[in-house]
């Protein structure tokens, strides 16, 4: 059926006959917001391009609606309470008793008094977790299965631990040195350049170990070729807390001063530095999109920051030692004894509580991390580790281009590879990604000072005086001809140089006689402080 443009007067997208309430919200979650209005337009031509347009839209909202049938088979838990009942309040063994057997499984203590507390990490995929105990004791776990891959004692201090590309390899900032370890507990190098490191970070995209020392040394180490990339003070003392926007792999550094700083490898200065609270900071986590920053204080707030405009979205009461955010947006913010969950539900960006959790009286907990495509927290503590379900924090449906639970063997030599000839440099590391590939702006162009024009006139005369000229007969080439000439031809060479000092003077004075009014409208006690232009 053909649909005269003339006679549309508002677009709206047609829903298939048969289809449930459920699919219905599914298309109209990825329509473009609202149809166009079609009526209040008089070009004809316009209506009908705009309407078939609009077509388009509806079109594709319905096969995406379709895909996600098939690519997104999985929907994200959550909590559901009724009445006056508080998510709050529900407590583990709660969720335990409903839950099934499988995800009863993800629910644990391991108490280990003699080597605690514990720092974690978990691999890209979320299904493997190396724990390192202050004390020396380290332990590689796969988490699927529940099996202990490798438990061994380094006899040293250990302050933090990281995976790097997958779980094959893991690093450790032990008391002097920074080393790095197979999955079997063989030490494979000792990185001296990083001095005795407080905290790690890893970069997958470029194959960057980050290190921060106790002496306030940032440094960034490719553990492709072995070669420093970047070694920096930040100029700001010791810093015991270190993170990696995962949109633009951007290092920030929280400070006992309380400003953040942002760093890259490429760069001695870094890129931002922004005041965040009154006192040091003592935990810092990024949303998994980058736009999101969270920062606990010593001064008992927790502030949410929007990084495209630097500024604060909300202030929330409490203290942190740390804090992590999940796939699905959850925070988690951890002091003491007590885990405190804050989620926004609404979409506005406004957290609020939503769980809570505290472990046994006089445990210290040190480490928090959601559990990538799980519904799990695990708690690192000073008397071993725990993992607690948090309904609703993990995303449900993993891509295996990028994270495999259930990779093979040769799936992981694969994507090994696949990594290493996808690494990124370390000059497309910057606060904005997407202006790599885009067209530079060009360039205001810039006034040049006295001392170059002046040189470039002297320049402009020598050759106006050098110029040739022709031998003429019947007296035309006198002597005094042929320097009225040269004369005339200097002046016309000074006549830009001297048009364009005119015209520059003649702008001051404009600026000059603005500026005066301007001062004159004041107070006599507030024009000491009014600006004034400078004499050329």
């Amino acid at each position: 059926m053909v649909v005269k443009a003339a006679k549309i007067e508002k677009y709206i997208p047609v829903l298939e006959q048969g289809m449930d309430e459920e699919e219905e919200m599914k298309v109209k979650k990825y329509l473009r917001g609202e149809a166009a209005d079609l009526g209040t337009l008089q070009d004809k031509k316009l209506k009908g391009q705009l309407a078939v347009r609009e077509d388009l839209y509806g079109k594709s909202a319905h096969a995406a609606a379709k895909a996600e049938k098939w690519l997104m088979p999985s929907e994200a838990g959550y909590l559901e309470v009724e009445g006056i009942e508080k998510t709050w309040n529900i407590s583990q063994d709660k969720i335990a008793a409903e839950v099934d057997i499988l995800s009863l499984r993800k629910q644990f203590d391991i108490v280990l008094p003699d080597f605690g507390p514990y720092t974690l990490d978990f691999s890209l995929s979320g299904r493997y977790m190396v724990a390192g105990g202050r004390k020396g004791h380290m332990v590689l776990l796969d988490m699927k299965n529940m099996d202990l891959i490798k438990e061994f004692q380094v006899r040293e201090t250990i302050r933090d631990v990281a995976f790097l590309h997958n779980q094959k390899l893991f690093a450790a900032a032990q008391k002097k040195y920074v080393y790095m370890y197979s999955d079997n507990g063989t030490e494979l190098h000792c990185l001296k350049e990083h001095g005795a490191a407080t905290k790690l970070q890893f970069l997958n995209k470029h194959f960057l170990l980050t290190s921060m020392n106790k002496f306030g040394q940032l440094h960034y180490q490719d553990i492709t070729t072995g070669q420093m990339v970047g070694n920096f003070r930040t100029g700001l003392g010791r810093s015991d807390t270190m993170e990696v926007n995962p949109f633009n792999n951007v290092v920030s550094v929280g400070h006992s001063g309380g400003t953040v700083s942002m760093w890259k490898p490429t760069s001695a200065a870094p890129l931002v530095k922004m005041l965040c609270h009154n006192g040091p900071v003592t935990a810092m986590a990024f949303h998994s999109n980058g736009h999101l920053m969270a920062t606990a204080g010593m001064e008992r707030k927790i502030k949410l920051w929007d990084l495209r405009k630097f500024e604060v979205l909300q202030t929330l009461p409490g203290n942190a030692k740390t804090l992590d955010f999940s796939h699905r947006g959850l925070l988690a913010a951890a002091t003491g004894s007590h885990v405190e969950i804050l989620g926004d539900f609404s979409g506005s960006r406004e957290y609020s509580r939503y769980m809570a959790h505290s472990i046994a009286k006089g445990y210290q907990i040190r480490k928090v991390a959601f559990r990538p495509y799980e519904d799990v927290l695990a708690i690192g503590h000073s008397m071993g580790w725990s993992s607690i379900l948090i309904p609703g924090s993990g995303e449900p449906n993993f891509d295996t281009w990028v994270a495999n639970p259930h990779e093979t063997r040769k799936q992981r030599n694969e994507m090994e590879v696949r990594s290493l000839l996808d690494k990124l440099p370390p000059e497309t590391i910057m606060l904005d990604p997407s202006k790599i590939g885009s067209v530079r702006a060009s360039r205001k162009k810039e006034k040049p000072t006295k001392q170059e024009m002046e040189a470039e006139m002297e320049a402009v005369v020598d050759g106006a005086k050098s110029l040739p000229l022709k031998k003429k007969t019947k007296g035309r080439s006198k002597p005094s001809k042929i320097a009225k000439k040269k004369e005339k031809a200097v002046l016309s060479a000074k006549k830009y140089f001297l048009e364009q000092h005119k015209k520059d003077g003649d702008t001051s004075k404009m600026k000059r006689k603005r500026n005066e009014e301007e001062t004159n409208q004041l107070p006599k006690s507030l024009q000491k402080f009014a600006r004034k232009v400078p004499t050329s």
